[in-house]
């Protein structure tokens, strides 16, 4: 099957983006700034086509629900083709199912999730993992999403 892709236009946005990295109020999403129109690529595919991306990109040969592209700097100026952001539609809905949430509140973690990866974020170390994982908590909440680290 081939995946189905959307293109998601961001209105243009000036000034500095609040930085949680730094101790910043708010929501912060990076130290860049937003320069122009941005646009993310969004792609759900199955899971065939994202074990075949995962292998290719990552030299991983198994699915994933999630996989982002990033076409800017880590944390650099928000401008233009941000990424792409690709989710194996049948692992969300498996995931989901299992964790006992919708598919619409897991689809928009793991877009939330993505979309912090293309902008330069990470959860390979302890550290950066508390740092994603709270802006997730705090953008989620924002688009009433219950935190999906919460313990049960």
């Amino acid at each position: 099957a081939k995946p189905s892709a959307s293109r998601v236009s961001m209105p243009s946005m000036t000034g500095n983006v609040t930085s949680t990295r730094t101790g910043g109020s708010g929501v912060g999403v990076g130290a860049g700034t937003s320069t122009g129109a941005a646009e993310v690529s969004i792609v759900l595919t199955d899971d065939a086509e994202q074990r075949e991306l995962n292998r290719q990109w990552r030299g991983i040969d198994k699915s994933t629900n999630v996989l982002s592209f990033p076409q800017i700097a880590p944390f650099g100026s928000v401008s233009g083709l941000v990424g792409d952001i690709i989710l194996a539609r049948e692992t969300l809905e498996r995931e989901a199912a299992e964790m006992g949430v919708s598919f619409d509140d897991h689809f928009t973690h793991l877009l939330v999730h993505g979309f912090l990866h293309l902008l330069g974020y990470d959860h390979m170390q302890d550290d950066e993992a508390l740092v994603m994982e709270g802006l997730e908590t705090k953008i989620l909440a924002t688009l009433g999403v219950a935190d999906p680290y919460a313990e049960a």
